[in-house]
């Protein structure tokens, strides 16, 4: 406990002890009174009247528990705030999150082991992977291009993201060299103008994605890759570490000032055998709290 919670604690026990004193007094006080008015003489103080020193002592204790309850009360009720504004997607603070809905997993086919299960040693996403996609928040208007196919995009829509030809012609190699199986995705435009995009490519095994991201997408200043409309982007430094999911990493981009026609936020993500990209783009300044919000949810599903 601090200095201040201690002298808080002193002065409850000495005020405690004040009003029982004085109430004492005032007892002793009223029955003299009475006494002078019956015989006219001041009869000695009865030791019944007397409140054992033990009791009181116990009392100034208890005054002192009182306080420390108080004390500890408020330091838990912060802490448990903290925690709670920390979480993204749990709109306790009124700082720009998305209202997502409730995440839920979905169910694995019969057998089939969690991803990063001790079993599972390819580190494999056996569940649906369009069902890992994070979902629009409430009040956005879903990119119909991008659920074209029921979510399944081809390998050339993902390419369209990059603003190089020599970086879509090396990449389209990499995928058909390494067994790209498939490209889930989802986007979407919330009423402030953000544009989202989401994409989780699919390998093999968690070893062959982890070669593709540190390979191609794993720059550690800046992004590998230039996406339309952000001819430089450089690591987000500004990206909360304690956002951290277990069994995925991320490594996030922003584009820095002056913007082209729309400012670019970018993460690559690894989970096993999936690589995902999260693109958000808006004129004049994407946000960075939605951004990351979306990331950690994102990443969330996925791990």
């Amino acid at each position: 406990m601090s200095e201040r919670n201690a002298m808080a604690a002193t002065e409850a026990a000495e005020a405690m002890e004040a009003t029982e004193a004085a109430g004492a007094a005032g007892t002793t006080e009223a029955a003299e009174t009475s006494a002078e008015g019956t015989t006219g003489e001041q009869l000695p103080e009865s030791p019944a009247r007397r409140r054992p020193r033990p009791l009181r002592g116990a009392l100034r204790w208890a005054a002192v528990l009182a306080v420390f309850a108080v004390f500890g009360a408020s330091t838990a009720y912060g802490v448990t705030r903290l925690e709670r504004t920390d979480v993204p997607g749990l709109a306790t603070a009124q700082d720009g999150r998305w209202d997502y809905p409730e995440l839920v997993r979905p169910p694995l086919p019969a057998g089939s082991p969690a991803p990063f299960a001790p079993s599972n040693k390819a580190a494999a996403h056996y569940a649906d992977l369009r069902a890992l996609l994070l979902p629009e928040p409430r009040g956005a208007t879903a990119d119909r291009t991008l659920a074209a196919r029921h979510g399944w995009v081809k390998t050339g829509t993902f390419l369209d993201e990059y603003a190089l030809q020599d970086d879509r012609d090396l990449l389209a190699g990499v995928f058909r060299d390494r067994g790209l199986r498939h490209i889930a995705a989802r986007g979407w435009t919330t009423p402030d103008g953000t544009r989202t995009r989401i994409y989780l490519l699919q390998f093999d095994t968690g070893v062959t994605a982890g070669e593709v991201q540190q390979e191609e997408f794993a720059g550690y200043d800046q992004a590998p890759r230039t996406l339309r409309g952000a001819p430089r982007s450089v690591l987000d430094g500004t990206f909360p570490e304690r956002a951290q999911v277990p069994n995925v990493t991320h490594y996030a981009y922003d584009e820095p000032r002056p913007y082209g026609t729309a400012h670019v936020r970018q993460a690559y993500l690894l989970a096993g055998d999936v690589i995902g990209l999260v693109v958000q783009s808006r004129e004049g300044g994407a946000e960075a709290v939605p951004f990351q919000q979306t990331v950690v949810l994102q990443e969330q599903l996925l791990g």
